[in-house]
């Protein structure tokens, strides 16, 4: 009996492991397959959204439109292998293409984060010197800002990656001897540059243009009240002085004071300001995100590159979490522009009714 027990025993253990180990794939697989595919398709309703709808191509779109494109490719190049690496266990693509994913990660993440920075930028001349808008961000500086948001990560990417500059001695030995592995160590020298180029440098940007603009739209809004306030009480004393003089009666007051609490100039300060708010709160909704979604992964990326010893403590799975939550700034993009600005959220929704009404059969009329 004792034997038949600890046989039972020993069984429903070896069943619940072996039922652990594949249905953590399953939810990991799961979970990392639903973000590629959020990502994939939010950022491509983004890009179809604001090409078919005039309404929409503005400069500052076409920023949107490039960085929905490099989130896009993230999705597709870079979780993709990251995600196999997870639920497999393994490296399965050999040598070569470990540094092509490394390359990959590293340029498609740094070069979405620059995109941000130069909408940053765009809209900090907008709002806070609207003079030299027109004068400084033509399409030349555009399409310059958008190159070099595209062109400049190959520099800490692909360049040193594939040079062998980025990791350490030791490393590059481990990799000789065993070719189907694939660790992105990497050396301090590297980790500063790269980390300062991808993260630290454009957020501190970032956060000094949010800065600028959050000011600038306060003062504005604070100045134009009290003009606006003080106007109000001057010509509402004219009208009581008009309608003093011809004996007006109320009705003739209340559309006096219509004329003048509604005229063009008036409306269109204030749909200016409006339109300013909406895209100070999309920019500081932008800019946070940004931040609570990439700070833990550089942060821990900079306490494992300095502190050897804390590499024994840091369990992988942390490693794992802070990284995806990283990759899950792409995916959250689309949502914040449908979310927080109505003219993309119109056109996406019209996008997608035209995409399911194309894929509906048509009816035969005889």
């Amino acid at each position: 009996m004792a034997n038949e027990s600890n046989l039972n025993s020993t069984f429903s253990a070896v069943h619940d492991t072996q039922w652990t180990s594949s249905f953590v794939p399953f939810i990991k697989a799961t979970i990392m397959g639903a973000i590629i595919i959020a990502t994939i398709f939010g950022n491509l309703l983004v890009i179809v959204s604001v090409m078919s709808h005039r309404k929409l191509r503005i400069i500052t779109n076409y920023y949107v439109i490039s960085l929905a494109l490099v989130d896009m490719l993230l999705a597709m190049f870079s979780m993709t292998f990251n995600a196999s690496v997870h639920i497999f266990g393994k490296w399965l693509f050999g040598y070569y293409m470990c540094d092509v994913w490394n390359s990959l990660d590293v340029y498609f993440a740094t070069a979405s984060i620059l995109h941000l920075c130069c909408i940053s930028i765009d809209r900090y001349y907008a709002i806070v010197k609207p003079l030299k808008y027109t004068l400084n961000m033509t399409k030349i500086v555009m399409a310059l800002m958008i190159l070099n948001a595209w062109l400049s990560p190959a520099v800490i990417s692909f360049l040193p990656i594939f040079m062998g500059w980025y990791t350490t001695e030791e490393n590059l030995v481990y990799r000789a001897n065993y070719p189907d592995g694939c660790q992105f160590i990497q050396n301090k020298t590297y980790t500063v540059i790269s980390s300062s180029i991808s993260f630290w440098i454009p957020c501190i940007i970032m956060i000094f243009m949010y800065l600028a603009i959050f000011r600038k739209v306060n003062i504005q809004e604070k100045y134009m009240y009290e003009r606006y306030e003080a106007l109000f009480l001057h010509q509402n004393n004219i009208a009581d002085d008009i309608l003093s003089n011809s004996e007006g009666s109320s009705n003739t007051f209340h559309e006096i004071n219509q004329d003048i609490n509604h005229t063009p100039t008036r409306e269109k300060n204030i749909s200016k300001l409006k339109r300013e708010h909406k895209a100070t709160r999309t920019l500081g909704i932008i800019t946070g995100t940004f931040i609570l979604c990439w700070l833990p992964f550089f942060l821990c990326h900079a306490i494992l590159s300095f502190c050897f010893s804390c590499v024994e403590y840091c369990p992988g799975q942390l490693v794992t979490l802070v990284f995806w939550i990283g990759y899950f700034h792409s995916t959250l993009n689309p949502l914040i522009y449908a979310y927080f600005n109505r003219d993309f959220a119109e056109a996406l929704e019209n996008t997608l009714q035209c995409a399911f009404c194309s894929r509906r059969p048509s009816s035969n009329l005889d």
